[in-house]
């Protein structure tokens, strides 16, 4: 289906261009925003545990627009006895809980 537009120039390379660019931005509005919302969870998982959270760690999961760095995060979430072990690289470098 094409997309019709009144875009000065259809059909142009100048439309396709901006079209393109449309597409991209709102591509992009939509990983950030899907971040924002993984780093809100990651943030009340640790709310909801009882886990203090300083504001430099508040910041750093806030500020990460990484999927994959969210998503491992989220899943030490669960688990960390302190806010700082998220960061860990991997989750055997994070102190057992006793």
């Amino acid at each position: 289906m094409a997309v019709i537009t009144n875009f000065p120039g259809r059909g142009t390379f100048i439309e396709e261009t901006y079209l393109e660019g449309k597409a991209d931005g709102v591509a992009e509005g939509e990983t950030k925003g899907d971040a924002k919302g993984e780093a809100k969870s990651i943030l009340r998982v640790l709310k909801r545990r009882g886990i203090p959270v300083p504001d430099e760690v508040r910041q750093r999961v806030s500020d990460c627009a990484d999927p994959d760095t969210l998503d491992r995060w989220l899943d030490q979430a669960v688990t960390v006895s302190d806010a700082e072990d998220l960061f860990a690289e991997d989750p055997k470098d994070v102190p057992d809980q006793a």
